[in-house]
């Protein structure tokens, strides 16, 4: 190994490591900060790297769910899921991720998660559930449905690696549908049986002598806004625009061949003429998008996805030789480690699309059968290793019961046992279900 290329790996997780430790928009700073080493210590350095594809169809459909958002749909679906998790609260460790599963699915983004998570903390604690069991689910469940989402940037990119191996759109998302889905099940009876209940936890009970949880509320009444339903309907019919379009274009389908809108372009165009259609429609001020939590945090998840897969594309380009030469033959012989790496690699890139675009084409130049990839692809939202994603934060925050902690090792936290028999089960899952599929 020579002394460059140590400095050079040196640069890729120091970058990493620090954007990591300051939390939040920083990964993506601290991204562009070991770009610009890796440009002085030799490596071209070139816009070609960035994901602008992925990042575009990230903002659009961001500003879409923050018009919905202030149109009030993200209480009315919110109210929807508190009346489903309410109806049967002994039950919410697989009701919880369920909801979150589907929102994120709908939404393409795991932020709309933040807004269940003290709906699934009160349920919990109203059910006498430790509501670490139904929170590790649930933000597991929201990181696993970006690979199943029609509209997410980590399945298009996906979709549009894929095309030229033979798999389409739809086929990856009947694979990824169900196999994300039914992983959710294992995980949750896995978490059931983690950590001692409520009642007897020591630190719950010190915390209840102090005065420090709230007792359970009764659900509120809730009257959604005038034009909340209508926002709602608007968006989904724009992800069912967005589904349909693709088949139409299809290499399977073909009915219409050489499009003049491609896919990608298609979903940009229509997440934002929806934004517009919502705003529009309801009357609301198009100003205010920039002040609702959703916009706030897609865009950040934007900076965060620039800086990292520029560093990680940046890095993985100048050494796709050697990288092939070494990780060919072992990939080949034991092609199920490249969920291995897919699983280490978004620990540390904290986003299921950068962790794509930066290994992927490099894992199918190698050899990668498809299938092979598609079944591996689940390993991307391993991004609970590290107790610092904002979702994960924000369950620890949310939780007054205490059952939700770090520990002082950093990597004892409740989200990890269920990650990775979550993501495990899902891998499996593609495997089977992509061998009837593909």
């Amino acid at each position: 190994m020579s002394l460059l290329l140590v400095v050079h790996i040196i640069i890729l997780f120091g970058a990493i490591v620090l954007g990591a430790r300051m939390g939040s928009i920083a990964i993506g700073f601290a991204g562009g900060l070991g770009v610009l080493l890796l440009g002085a210590t030799g490596i071209p350095v070139s816009a070609e790297a960035i994901p602008f594809d992925v990042i575009g169809i990230i903002m659009c459909v961001i500003a879409a769910i923050s018009a919905m958002q202030l149109a009030g749909g993200m209480d009315y679906l919110v109210y929807l899921a508190e009346r489903f998790l309410r109806s049967n609260p002994k039950r919410v460790t697989v009701y919880a991720p369920v909801v979150t599963w589907l929102m994120t699915v709908l939404a393409g983004t795991g932020h709309t998660a933040f807004s269940t998570l003290p709906v699934i903390v009160e349920v919990a604690k109203e059910g006498k559930v430790r509501p670490s069991r139904p929170l590790s689910v649930a933000v597991i469940a929201s990181q696993m449905a970006i690979v199943a989402s029609p509209i997410s940037a980590a399945v298009v990119f996906m979709a549009s690696l894929l095309e030229d191996h033979g798999v389409g759109y739809l086929q990856l998302l009947a694979v990824m549908l169900p196999a994300t889905l039914l992983a959710i099940f294992p995980t949750a009876w896995l978490a059931n049986r983690l950590g001692k209940d409520l009642e007897d936890d020591p630190v719950y009970q010190q915390r209840v002598a102090d005065g420090l949880v709230a007792q359970p509320q009764a659900s509120a009444e809730f009257a959604p806004k005038a034009g909340a339903k209508t926002s709602v309907g608007i968006f989904v019919a724009a992800i069912l625009i967005v589904m349909a379009y693709a088949t139409l274009i299809s290499d399977q389908i073909g009915l219409i061949p050489n499009p003049t809108v491609p896919r990608n372009e298609a979903i940009m165009a229509i997440m934002l003429s929806a934004a517009a259609i919502i705003l529009w429609v309801t009357k609301h001020a198009a100003a205010e998008v920039l002040t609702t939590q959703v916009f706030r945090s897609g865009m950040s998840a934007c900076v965060c996805v620039l800086g990292v897969a520029w560093l990680g594309t940046t890095f993985i380009n100048y050494y796709i030789d050697d990288i092939q030469a070494v990780a060919g033959t072992v990939l080949q012989a034991q092609p199920w480690l490249l969920a291995v790496v897919l699983f280490f690699a978004a620990c540390l890139l904290y986003s299921q699309a950068a962790t794509a675009k930066a290994l992927m084409p490099a894992a199918l130049a190698i050899g990668v059968s498809p299938l092979t990839a598609v079944a591996a692809f689940p390993a991307v939202s391993a991004l609970f290793v590290l107790p610092t994603y904002p979702t994960l934060l924000a369950a620890v925050e949310m939780d007054d019961t205490g059952s939700t902690r770090i520990g002082k090792y950093v990597f004892d936290h409740p989200f990890i046992a269920p990650g990775v028999v979550c993501i495990s089960t899902a891998i499996l899952l593609g495997y089977g279900i992509g061998a009837l599929v593909l």
